[in-house]
């Protein structure tokens, strides 16, 4: 290598000088690529800015420079063969050249950014006795020509470099800057740099907040309440009764001549009570017990109006007993047919014995199981003192209380072939001829039946029933007079419970009475929306009750055939009013005294039902 060649070689070109001046600028040893690679763009372009002074590089300094460059990169990737590469790159000079730029390249203009709140810091560059600087030609790349024959002459010596214009130090925060964001760009100030939370709330800012939400909140679930409440059901309109539950008769209580002896009842079907007498404890009843004979034979085998009912065909058995003469009965002969309503006739005129055991055994095959009939049809009827123990009565085991038979005297006489049949004096018997009954005050006016009994243990007892006009109606009376047992024979005896039963008939047909309870136009009640709302109703009539001096009925309103609307104009008849009980109650039509209305917004947004 000739002398000339190594001073060529040695010299600092302009890149290694602008390469230098950068690192001693960061004050580090070796720089990163990227930023000696914008570093040495941006001289360029100063450079190419200022346009020529003392003539512009020819051909012949570029391929020195990047011959130089060549040699420089060899010697830093093969240390033993950097002087050869010098040499080569001095030769270069003299015997080739390289096509000049066609463009300049300018550094891309970046938009000032934020800086990121975290900053990653490279590690410190390693600095020793065997460290070795980059050359430009590593950090600025190696040019290499295109084709072999783009070879010119080597140009004249480039003149000495323009001194640099001092640039300002680059911090070294933003020498550590996130890859891609340019180290040229000063820093943002420190309010922009840190990730400080925002100053908490103030108190009343954080409560207004609140109730903002909460008062949305509360009035959407009070919207959806409201649709809800709307769109429920309404409830059903009900009558209501507002008028006194009870009535009482004027006048003190009715005066009525109870018998001295025994015990007994007197009540106004459907109406009440009278009163009764006597201790009201179990006692025999003897014939009495037969009225529960016909009740469970019409209740198996039930007859109305005109008919006649089966056949039934007298036994040994009923021809027997009909000779018997320690008790009643009825003729009849092995074979002879009758029918059912003939065999009630001989039952309850006569007071057959024999019929009333031969019916037994027609309806239940043995007397035992139609006992069994009778004490069922005595529980479901509510008699609850009352006890059979044979269907004739003539067994002194056979006891009831005068309560008790007039329950049953209430339920029996409801039938109308029963009530017929009790009601007569005398009836004639096909193949038996007259018969008669022991009744004798069935001629009474009013009279009609029910059944006599008489035996030793019983005395004289007679369950009877009579009828009163009033207002043009006929009700019924009934009444039971047990016991007759003081003095005198069995006939005696028999013969003063009947005549006592007539003085208490007597005595409750001219003291039942009627009496105006409610009048025409007299609010009664009211009809109840279900919600608050109330509407009064009216009676249409004078309602006239059935009773007597003291006594006491009971009031009541309810619906009619239909039910009561939610909305209906002032005079609809939507129910009726009651007075009294059972056969004996009267009623009257009731109507709105005004229109009523269905419920409106309010009832039914605060109903809770």
């Amino acid at each position: 290598m000739t002398a000339e060649g190594l001073e060529k070689a040695s010299e600092p070109t302009e890149g290694s000088e602008r390469a230098d001046a950068g690192r001693s600028a960061k004050g580090t040893d070796a720089a990163e690529p990227s930023e000696a690679v914008a570093a040495w763009v941006a001289n360029d372009d100063d450079e190419s800015a200022e346009g020529p002074k003392g003539g512009v590089k020819d051909d012949g300094t570029k391929d020195a420079e990047s011959d130089a460059d060549e040699a420089a990169t060899a010697a830093t990737e093969n240390p033993e063969d950097a002087e050869d590469g010098t040499e080569k790159a001095a030769g270069a000079e003299d015997e080739r050249g390289v096509d000049q730029p066609t463009a300049v390249f300018r550094a891309p203009t970046v938009d000032r950014v934020d800086h990121p709140t975290l900053r990653i810091t490279p590690p410190a560059s390693k600095s020793g006795p065997e460290s070795k600087p980059e050359s430009v030609a590593v950090r600025a790349g190696t040019f290499v020509p295109l084709r072999g024959d783009d070879v010119r002459p080597a140009p004249a010596p480039a003149p000495a470099p323009k001194p640099r214009k001092p640039e300002t130090p680059i911090p070294a925060a933003a020498s550590a800057a996130t890859p891609g964001i340019p180290a040229a760009l000063p820093p943002l100030p420190a309010v922009e740099l840190t990730n400080t939370p925002p100053p908490p709330q103030a108190p009343v800012r954080t409560a207004a907040r609140r109730v903002k939400i909460w008062t949305s909140l509360v009035l959407l679930l009070l919207i959806i309440f409201a649709i809800a409440q709307m769109v429920r059901p309404l409830p059903e309109p009900a009558l209501v009764l507002s008028a006194d539950p009870t009535y009482t008769f004027d006048g003190g209580k009715i005066d009525m001549p109870w018998p001295a002896e025994g015990q007994g009842a007197v009540e106004v079907e459907g109406v009440g009570t009278i009163g009764t007498y006597g201790a009201q404890k179990p006692a025999p009843i003897a014939s009495v017990a037969k009225v529960m004979t016909a009740y469970v034979i019409l209740e198996d085998h039930p007859l109305t109006g005109k008919e006649q009912g089966e056949k039934i065909t007298a036994d040994q058995q009923a021809e027997d007993e009909s000779s018997r003469e320690d008790e009643s009965k009825a003729p009849m002969t092995k074979g002879q047919q009758f029918t059912q309503k003939q065999m009630l006739q001989l039952l309850m005129i006569p007071s057959g014995n024999n019929a009333a055991r031969l019916l037994a055994r027609w309806d239940a095959t043995t007397e035992e199981a139609f006992v069994e009939k009778m004490n069922a049809a005595a529980k479901d009827l509510g008699m609850t003192n009352t006890t059979y123990t044979d269907p004739s009565g003539l067994k002194s085991s056979t006891v009831s209380t005068p309560t008790d038979q007039l329950k049953l005297a209430e339920a029996v006489m409801r039938n109308d072939v029963f009530r017929e049949i009790v009601n007569m004096p005398q009836a004639d018997i096909p193949g038996v001829g007259a018969i008669y009954n022991n009744n004798e005050i069935l001629l009474e006016p009013g009279v009609s039946g029910i059944k006599t009994g008489s035996s030793t243990p019983a005395g004289g007892n007679l369950l009877w029933a009579a009828d009163t006009v009033i207002d043009g109606k006929s009700r019924r009376i009934i009444g039971v007079v047990m016991g007759a047992d003081l003095d005198g024979t069995l006939y005696a005896k028999l013969q003063r419970a009947i005549q006592n039963s007539l003085k208490l008939i007597k005595a409750a047909q001219k003291g039942v009475d009627s009496t105006t309870v409610v009048k025409k136009g007299d609010v009664v009640g009211y009809v109840d929306d279900g919600l608050g709302g109330r509407t009064p109703v009216v009676s249409t009539k004078d309602l006239k009750a059935i009773g007597w001096s003291g006594l006491q009925v009971k009031l009541d309103i309810g619906e009619g055939d239909e039910q009561v609307p939610h909305s209906a104009p002032s005079g609809t008849v939507v129910g009726e009013v009651t007075v009294g009980t059972g056969t004996g109650k009267v009623s009257a039509p009731i109507a709105l005294q005004k229109d009523l209305s269905e419920p409106g917004f309010g009832p039914r947004l605060t109903r809770v039902s």
